[in-house]
C-alpha cells in the first residue's frame, strides 16, 4: 500500500490528500457544517483543478469534517455581498460565474471517477457539489435539502440542470420549490444518492469504492463517461456511432490488452491508464 501525500491547500477550512490513487478533498469548516466561505471556496476550486491534472489521482473522493458534507452559502455572511473585485454588476457576475464554473463546473466536466461522501447534510451549493459527483454514497443518518427558497434565492452551481438529470424534472421541481429535507434512504429511493451505509462505516466504504474506481481502466472511464454526459441530447443513432467510434478506441488501448490476458490467466488486471 502506498503512502498518503499531503496537499497544501493554503488554508485550515480544506484538507487535501492523495492516497492510494485516490484524490481526497475533506471540507474543513465542522463548525459551520462546512459552509463555503470566500475561503474555502476559492480553495476548493484549486483542488478540484489540481487533482483534475495530477496523475497520480485517478480518482477523487469529496466528503465533510464533522457531521455534515456542506450545508451550502455561508448564510451567516450573506448580508454583505460587497466583493473588493466586483463594484459594478457585470463584475459581480463574473465574479459568480467564475466560482461556480470553478467548483460544480469543472467537477462535473472532469474525466475522472468521482464520488461524494456525505456523512450529513447536504443542502444548497453543497448538493450541488454532491449532484457533480459521479456517485454519492451517504450515511444513514444524514439528508440533503435544496434549501435555496428558505433564504429567499433562486439557486446556483447549477443545481437545476443537476437535480433534473439526477432525479428527472418533476421531482426537481417539487425539490425546489419545496427545499423538503429528504433523509438518506428516501433520497437513495428516488435518485439523490446511490448507497447509504452505517454512519460509521462511511469513510471506509467511500474510499473503497473510490480505490476501486481508481484502480479501473481510466481511459474506458473516459469515454464511458463522454457517453453517458451525450445521453440525453443525441439520438439513439448517434449514440450508436459515438459509442462505435470510443469503442475502437478503447480496443486499441493497452488497458483493454492487459484486462484480456489477466481475463485468460485467470488473475485480476493490473491498468496503467494509456
Amino acid at each position: 500500500m502506498s503512502g498518503e501525500r499531503k496537499i497544501d491547500t493554503g488554508t485550515g477550512q480544506l484538507l487535501c490528500a492523495v492516497r492510494d490513487g485516490v484524490g481526497i478533498i475533506t471540507l474543513n469548516r465542522p463548525e459551520a457544517r462546512n459552509a463555503l466561505s470566500r475561503e474555502l471556496s476559492s480553495a476548493l476550486r484549486r483542488m478540484i483543478a489540481g487533482l483534475g491534472g495530477d496523475d497520480s489521482a485517478r480518482a477523487i473522493l469529496i466528503t465533510g469534517a464533522g457531521s455534515a458534507f456542506c450545508s451550502g452559502g455561508d448564510v451567516k455572511n450573506m448580508g454583505d455581498r460587497r466583493e473588493p473585485t466586483a463594484e459594478t454588476p457585470d463584475e459581480k457576475y463574473r465574479v459568480m460565474l467564475e466560482r461556480h464554473r470553478g467548483s460544480a463546473g469543472v467537477l462535473y466536466a472532469l474525466r475522472k471517477p468521482t464520488v461524494a461522501a456525505l456523512p450529513g447534510a447536504a443542502a444548497g451549493a453543497g448538493l450541488a457539489l454532491a449532484l457533480a459527483c459521479d456517485i454519492r454514497i451517504a450515511a444513514a443518518s444524514a439528508f440533503v435539502s435544496t434549501g435555496y427558497v428558505k433564504v429567499g434565492l433562486s439557486g446556483d452551481y447549477g443545481i437545476a440542470w443537476l437535480l433534473t438529470r439526477a432525479v428527472g424534472p418533476a421531482r426537481a421541481r417539487e425539490l425546489m420549490l419545496t427545499s423538503e429535507r429528504v433523509p438518506a434512504v428516501r433520497a437513495a429511493e428516488i435518485g439523490l444518492v446511490h448507497r447509504v451505509v452505517p454512519d460509521d462505516a462511511l469513510q471506509a466504504e467511500a474510499f473503497a469504492l473510490a480505490k476501486s474506481l481508481a484502480d479501473s481502466a481510466s481511459v474506458a472511464i473516459r469515454y464511458i463517461k463522454d457517453n453517458l454526459d451525450e445521453a440525453l441530447d443525441i439520438s439513439h443513432q448517434a449514440a450508436i456511432e459515438r459509442e462505435a467510434e470510443r469503442m475502437l478506441r478503447a480496443q486499441g488501448t493497452e488497458d483493454h490488452k492487459e484486462a484480456v490476458r489477466a481475463f485468460v490467466e485467470k488473475r485480476k488486471p493490473v491498468f496503467k491508464g494509456r
